[in-house]
């Protein structure tokens, strides 16, 4: 068997960026062939890359990147498992190279994107640092004509919520308190009408139950008027339009943007893992797993 060196180790793991001992293995196996070493560990990690695929990546970032020209504006989130490797430079870098090329290509599809030659970069990312990698979301918004309104971006310090909003009239600071209203608020929709009516649906049934319950004593007409009060207050409540601006409650969203002959086109909210389930982990049956396996 080959003399395996520190130095050897060493530079293996600099061409791979994987762990010394996975190195030193590697590089026993092959009998100190750098080059043979480096094809055992791609498809060695190949193997470890698919199976980390499966587990949950609910930590990350969000970043934005808007048009010279204010026009035109993208927003990605890329996940990670945990939030120390969403701090790492090597995952950082990754998801600067997912949010160039997703405005570059003016790409608003995920599988389109990893197509484009993210997936090998994901992939080797993945090997790199030992977790599951996740491009899960990409949005874009634009005007067709650049004088036709604003794209702006508000990124909170976090990078764990962005938002992306296109207006018409006003000026970029409106735009971006607007964007950073939306961030800290979270609408659902920008006008009342906007609310989808399995929505409504839902919560008139929940407001329905709850009246029913408090309301025994109540008149039928009475409990009707509970409901419907509840359920425009849910409605003002999830609207931009109607919501208090956050940075002057005397005022609505829409008195401001009325003030500045102003209209949000629409908006694009991202919060770092929203809707990803979280897995919980049985560390009892876990251990009971792997002795089984013993």
């Amino acid at each position: 068997m080959a003399n395996i060196s520190a130095g050897m180790v060493k530079e293996l793991r600099e061409r791979t960026g994987l762990g010394m001992m996975d190195c030193k293995k590697a590089l026993e196996g092959a009998d100190g062939d750098m080059e043979k070493a480096i094809d055992d560990l791609r498809k060695a990690s190949g193997v470890k890359a698919d199976k980390k695929s499966s587990r949950i990546a609910n930590q990350g970032i969000v970043m934005t990147r808007i048009a010279d020209q204010g026009d035109y504006g993208v927003l990605v989130e890329v996940n990670s498992e945990t939030d120390f490797a969403a701090r790492d430079d090597n995952f950082l870098s990754f998801a600067k190279k997912v949010l160039d090329q997703a405005f570059t290509n003016r790409e608003a599809d995920v599988a389109s994107l990893l197509a484009g030659g993210i997936e090998a970069a994901r992939q080797a990312l993945v090997q790199k640092i030992g977790e599951n990698i996740n491009v899960r979301r990409v949005e874009r918004l634009q005007f067709d004509n650049p004088n036709e309104g604003i794209v702006e971006s508000y990124v909170h310090s976090t990078n764990r919520i962005a938002v992306l909003l296109a207006l018409k009239g006003g000026d970029e600071s409106l735009a971006r308190d607007i964007a950073m209203h939306i961030a800290a608020m979270s609408p659902m929709v920008v006008r009342a009408e906007d609310v989808p009516k399995e929505v409504l649906a839902k919560e008139s049934e929940i407001y329905s139950a709850q009246a029913r319950e408090t309301g025994k004593d109540k008149s039928e007409q009475i409990i009707e008027k509970m409901i419907s009060g509840r359920l425009r207050k849910f409605v003002a409540e999830v609207s931009l339009l109607d919501q208090k601006f956050v940075k002057d409650p005397e005022k609505k969203v829409s008195d401001l943007l009325q003030e500045a002959g102003a209209d949000v086109v629409s908006f694009v909210r991202f919060e770092v893992g929203e809707g990803i389930e979280k897995e919980e982990v049985d560390f009892a049956a876990e251990v009971a797993a792997q002795v089984k396996g013993l």
